[in-house]
């Protein structure tokens, strides 16, 4: 395979497309319930919401939106109990490891963008091993925005000095394809992902679609 690449940086998503969080995510999700004396979710149902974080597993396991009275006592709880188990049983897709080598053997800088605030992004990423390798990580809350506003997207590759009409973002949500489009950037679906709203990967509009993370490395350096 030829190292070269028509793109100068790659960004991604965290939740979904480079860690595979929802094991902690649901598991948080899930003492809310017993707290209250009601059945756990099975991992399965809940497993899609993990890309919307406290939302969207809020919303799957009590049906409560954002503007129901309980949900924020409901969020700050949510986030204390998956503050206190951040790392327990979350892992690195299979290949990400590899397809990081890659871009780091070939000098193609990346970064992540995540809507996950820096309270958890920085802990988990360091832990991981992928902030101290990373050219940027932008949390939800590192700008006024978050995705699918591209503002995120775009201080990232300002910080990492990179043109975003050269670069890719990779992402296993609709949100991520539109945020890494109105960016101006080239945009990867990962199916293998959480891909948890109504649309299929397919459906969302992305430039690519891929299936496991190595898959990735054709996209990156096309033969």
């Amino acid at each position: 395979m030829s190292l070269r690449s028509p793109y100068h940086g790659v960004f991604f998503d965290l939740d979904g497309t480079l860690a595979d969080t929802a094991p902690d995510l649901v598991a948080a999700a899930n003492q809310l319930l017993t707290k209250r004396n009601l059945s756990p979710k099975p991992y399965e149902e809940l497993r899609p919401r993990a890309s919307a974080g406290a939302r969207g597993l809020i919303q799957g396991a009590f049906g409560y939106g954002t503007d129901h009275p309980e949900f924020i006592p409901l969020r700050d709880e949510f986030f204390s109990y998956y503050e206190n188990a951040l790392l327990v049983h979350s892992t690195l897709f299979d290949g990400v490891d590899s397809l990081l080598d890659q871009l780091d053997l070939a000098k193609l800088p990346w970064g992540i963008v995540t809507n996950k605030s820096e309270r958890f992004t920085h802990p988990l990423t360091e832990q991981m091993g992928l902030r101290q390798r990373a050219i940027s990580t932008v949390s939800g809350d590192t700008t006024p925005f978050s995705k699918p506003h591209p503002e995120p997207i775009l201080h990232a590759a300002r910080v990492a000095n990179i043109d975003p009409a050269f670069s890719l973002y990779v992402g296993d949500d609709i949100r991520d394809v539109l945020a890494g489009k109105a960016a101006g950037m080239k945009t990867v679906a990962a199916a293998y992902g959480y891909c948890g709203c109504a649309e299929p990967p397919q459906e969302w509009g992305a430039d690519y679609l891929i299936h496991s993370p190595l898959e990735l490395l054709e996209i990156i350096f096309p033969r």
